[in-house]
């Protein structure tokens, strides 16, 4: 069922740039913000605040991404493991292993749109779960193809064109060709929408692939991409410390600042 993204409101525009103030109601489109309950073989674990849409790829990605699968594969995705997904307005989503994953640890409390890890989990206690990328199954992508990367993915944002309140994950390759553009209004939502999709393509480890992502390149950022195997993040904003850190550890080349055929390159530095 296609769920809506977006609302149609009256706005008033206030306009004080010339000497007097004038002021129109005007007809504008926002983006819809919906809580979103991930349940794991029936156990509840996360309830994150999302935009509709690719929701079985959100929880799914969300899953994989914080080691809840424990290597278990998906046996399948549903809206709502208890009563009908109408009575639940399509909220709650199973992400079903016949039992093979371990039972999970719930997150306590509502992840915001802007929030994800949240600090649940540090760079040592990821790398017991997570080993170095291996180098030698990972794409080179060229930088001259990475700055060309941004541009060719807001070209396929019509969410952010419509509201400008969403953010953007996609894949590239070495080629440059972007694919699996998610919009969301949280970042980790997105990167969670990317993942989630290769996932059930069968596509990971994602070592032959780039990630983008627009925002800051955070800790959580970084270690969604390590935990999904792409050897490349791509940010138009700064990375934290941390996320460089992380890189590192993964063995993740790193870029920050990637506009306008710019960006700087945190690690390998």
């Amino acid at each position: 069922m296609a769920r809506k993204r977006s609302d149609k409101v009256l706005v008033v525009e206030i306009d004080a740039s010339g000497t007097d103030v004038r002021q129109r109601r005007t007809p504008d489109e926002l983006v819809v913000e919906e809580p979103m309950t991930i349940q794991l073989d029936g156990h509840v674990v996360a309830t994150t605040m999302r935009t509709p849409g690719n929701d079985y790829e959100l929880a799914v990605g969300f899953c994989h991404g914080d080691g809840l699968l424990g290597g278990a594969p998906v046996t399948g995705v549903r809206y709502c493991a208890n009563g009908s997904a109408v009575a639940s307005e399509f909220n709650v989503v199973t992400v079903e292993t016949m039992g093979r994953a371990p039972v999970p640890t719930p997150r306590l409390g509502t992840t915001s749109s802007s929030c994800g890890l949240c600090g649940s989990e540090n760079i040592d206690e990821l790398a017991t779960r997570l080993s170095p990328l291996p180098a030698d199954r990972l794409a080179t992508i060229d930088p001259s193809i990475i700055v060309e990367v941004p541009s060719r993915v807001r070209e396929a944002q019509p969410l952010f064109a419509s509201t400008g309140a969403v953010h953007a994950a996609a894949i590239f390759d070495a080629d440059g060709v972007v694919s699996n553009v998610r919009e969301d209004v949280g970042r980790h939502n997105a990167v969670d929408k990317v993942v989630g999709a290769l996932l059930l393509e069968k596509r990971l480890p994602a070592h032959q692939f780039g990630l983008f992502v627009s925002g800051r390149a955070s800790f959580e950022m970084v270690q969604k991409a390590w935990a999904a195997g792409f050897g490349t993040v791509v940010s138009v904003s700064a990375p934290t410390s941390l996320a460089v850190q992380t890189a590192h550890r993964a063995g993740i080349s790193l870029y920050g600042f990637a506009r306008d055929r710019r960006m700087v390159r945190y690690a390998p530095n």
